[in-house]
């Protein structure tokens, strides 16, 4: 018997929960639930991260989370509840199956079978932003080896696991090269170690458009946070619904499983929603904790009932469909079918499928780092580059020169076009003069100096080398 905790959430997220639990009840899953509120009301009372310190102790204490969808009010600084679970559990990986059901289910790709796996704490959803000029706002992209290198191994031993035979890496590393580039780099050093499985890399323009045109062509893809969410929600909604799709995110101590779809408040109460998606982060919870037994029998059950041509509103179609129900009915259909096989769409089988056990993250022997220069980013409100290096002349030294400046990441000095449009954020590169070593004391010498001549610096950036590579972006067009 495992104790698992479980949150109603807001929106249909009760009626859905309640339809999922009966069916587990039904099929005999070895379960213990605790509850917990969590979302709208809890953000509404005055917590911003809309949870109770007391829950977290509920979550971790038991460690597996079924999570209905919640509401997070707008504006009153509320933040992401999902992204905040996922950071301070560690779910690091995000594991989101895409299974086209054709005929009985509408997709212009009746083949489909792919697994989008999406690196879940870090990227763009850091969430680190400042504005920084009248005109110009920034957000940290944050790449990290031990982030890639998990989320990338997880992707190969999954594949190893579930027999798949290809895993795909897309990022956009012709233009984010450290970013990106570090991903893509683990991804190549980590795909050696697994010489059965075909390995890939696409830049990410190509291959969502790839996916949606051709998904068949792919099998587990594994990317970066940002591209992971936006193309699992492609990949679901190309199979045949968003409102079909289930989601683990998978920590080394805990995981919560969820629906991928919203809390849909104009339909909630209405005994209309789809209990599909929580159903099917359900079933992915049973693997997880080893009844993979009571997971097919309703998997198989559930199949059957979409076979059946029982369908909820959002997936009826006349002349594929039979009867459309609502949320209960559709709970009472799946659990009329327990024991039952699907026909035409392929059955599970009760394979015991164990959570993954992947080796801990090994910190590698540090580089030799070298300081190259400083990036200064200056709030000025001019539009000639030219003036501006005027203005900065008298920052250099016999040691440190001015060596060029970019706007928006395109190179305006020196040798700038008259046609480049600029905003009030500059970023202005110093360099050691003829190679000399540079020491941070230049630095802040160089800050000093900036300050006593009125230029407003809003943030530096140190350019570093790690064992004699240059680890910083050059200007577009240097």
């Amino acid at each position: 018997m495992t104790r698992i905790t479980v949150a109603k959430g807001d929106g249909i997220g009760p009626e859905i929960m309640d339809a999922t639990l009966t069916i587990l009840n039904a099929a005999g899953a070895r379960i213990e639930i605790e509850e917990i509120e969590v979302g709208e009301k809890v953000y509404l009372a005055g917590n911003s991260a809309g949870i109770a310190p007391e829950a977290w102790d509920i979550i971790r204490r038991n460690k597996i989370f079924l999570k209905a969808p919640i509401t997070t009010p707008q504006g009153g600084g509320y933040k992401s509840l999902n992204v905040t679970t996922r950071k301070f559990l560690g779910l690091y990986s995000n594991v989101r199956p895409c299974k086209s059901l054709h005929p009985f289910v509408k997709t212009k790709h009746p083949v489909m079978d792919i697994v989008i796996i999406r690196e879940n704490e870090e990227d763009l959803y850091a969430g680190i932003e400042h504005q920084q000029t009248d005109e110009v706002v920034q957000c940290l992209k944050l790449i990290s080896r031990p982030g890639s290198e998990k989320i990338i191994r997880y992707a190969f031993e999954y594949a190893r696991q579930q027999n798949r035979k290809k895993v795909t890496c897309f990022t956009k590393d012709n233009i984010m090269k450290q970013t990106d580039g570090l991903f893509h780099k683990v991804f190549d050093e980590i795909a050696t170690e697994y010489p059965e499985i075909e390995n890939e890399h696409w830049i990410i323009d190509i291959g969502a458009a790839k996916m949606a045109d051709t998904p068949e062509l792919f099998d587990v893809i594994v990317m970066p946070n940002l591209y992971g969410d936006v193309l699992s929600d492609v990949a679901a909604q190309i199979t045949g619904s968003v409102g079909l799709a289930g989601s683990a995110n998978i920590g080394e101590t805990c995981a919560m499983f969820e629906a991928i779809h919203g809390s849909a408040p104009r339909v909630a109460g209405q005994d209309r929603a789809n209990p599909s998606g929580l159903l099917q982060g359900a079933i992915m919870m049973l693997h997880h904790i080893g009844q993979a037994d009571v997971a097919a029998k309703i998997q198989n059950a559930w199949l059957r009932t979409i076979e059946d041509g029982i369908h909820t509103y959002d997936i009826y179609r006349e002349g594929i469909s039979k009867q459309k129900v609502g949320t209960r009915a559709f709970a009472e259909a799946v659990i009329a079918n327990l024991g039952k096989q699907p026909q035409q769409l392929q059955p599970v089988s009760d394979a015991v499928s164990k959570p993954l056990q992947l080796p801990k993250y090994k910190r590698k022997q540090p580089a030799f780092k070298k300081l190259e220069g400083v990036d200064l980013f200056v709030h000025w409100d001019g539009y000639s580059a030219n003036d501006l290096a005027a203005l900065l002349q008298p920052l250099q030294s016999s040691d440190l020169s001015l060596s060029m400046i970019t706007n928006r990441g395109i190179k305006v000095w020196p040798d700038g076009f008259e046609e480049t449009f600029c905003t009030d954020h500059w970023r202005c590169r110093f360099k050691p003069v003829n190679g000399k070593e540079m020491t941070k004391n230049q630095i802040i010498e160089l800050l000093s100096k900036a300050t006593a001549q009125q230029i407003d610096t809003i943030k530096t950036e140190n350019l570093y080398s790690f064992d004699g590579v240059a680890a910083f972006s050059l200007g577009q067009g240097q």
